[in-house]
């Protein structure tokens, strides 16, 4: 295990969050969980590859780290390397925090000197967990207990858990507004991909939403062409779920 951390102030402009990225050793899903006070940030934060790996990139957000980080990951290299190789060569490096998971579990992550405190990391095989303007390190280690201690569930359940559980430590000083959960298995398409984008309290909403697409989402997806098969109607049961009004679908509507 890797434990880092920062107590050093920096500009208020960053985009202040908590995240985890992992692997499920069982599936090789891919998956970032976050959470944020400014809204959307599944937007902005999150990126993933099936069969290449995961990354969050925060703080001073600069997107290009985890698209190279990606590319270079996608050519043969590890995530540690990789991350290694894109923050060597970003210019703004001090302001930046990243966490990433290659398609085997390899993991890093790098919080910069200028990151506003409490700013860390957690790194393990499989995970790495990371957040800045935090009201201390109690949000990363309550996140990491829960990852550990759910290893028998599926890798939505564990980042959500995570993510619960670092809310409850405490989590963003400011408060919150966005969180996300994106997870990617063996399509070029996300597996899932929730959103709560602007809410007083985005990660209980964002239980919310995943308990009702898992009833009506997934049974969509599970039913969409695949790479090396036929593409085909949709199965009929997932027709017979759609023709219904939302408050009729299992798991009714959160719609007013």
């Amino acid at each position: 295990m890797e434990i880092g951390r920062r107590v050093r102030g920096a500009i208020m402009s960053e985009l202040n969050t908590f995240s985890i990225v992992a692997r499920c050793e069982r599936t090789g899903m891919l998956g970032v969980a976050v959470s944020t006070a400014v809204p959307a940030v599944g937007a902005v934060c999150p990126y993933i590859e099936a069969g290449v790996g995961a990354v969050s990139t925060q703080s001073w957000v600069n997107p290009y780290l985890a698209i190279e980080a990606l590319k270079l990951m996608r050519d043969g290299h590890s995530g540690p390397d990789a991350l290694a190789k894109v923050i060597e060569a970003d210019p703004g490096r001090d302001v930046r925090q990243i966490g990433i998971v290659d398609a085997t579990g390899r993991a890093a992550a790098y919080t910069g000197s200028s990151c506003t405190d409490w700013c860390g990391q957690i790194v393990e095989t499989n995970v790495s967990i990371q957040g800045n303007m935090l009201v201390g390190a109690a949000t990363l280690e309550a996140m990491a207990d829960a990852f550990r201690e759910s290893v028998a569930l599926g890798l939505d359940e564990r980042l959500l858990l995570a993510l619960e559980a670092g809310q409850a430590a405490g989590g963003d000083k400011r408060g919150k507004q966005s969180a996300s959960l994106k997870i990617y298995h063996e399509e070029a398409y996300a597996w899932l991909d929730l959103r709560a984008d602007e809410h007083r309290h985005p990660v209980s909403e964002l239980r919310r939403i995943h308990a009702i697409a898992k009833l009506q989402l997934r049974p969509f997806i599970d039913g969409m062409p695949k790479r090396n098969e036929a593409a085909g109607p949709a199965p009929a049961e997932v027709s017979r779920l759609l023709a219904l009004p939302p408050a009729y679908r299992p798991g009714g509507s959160g719609g007013a």
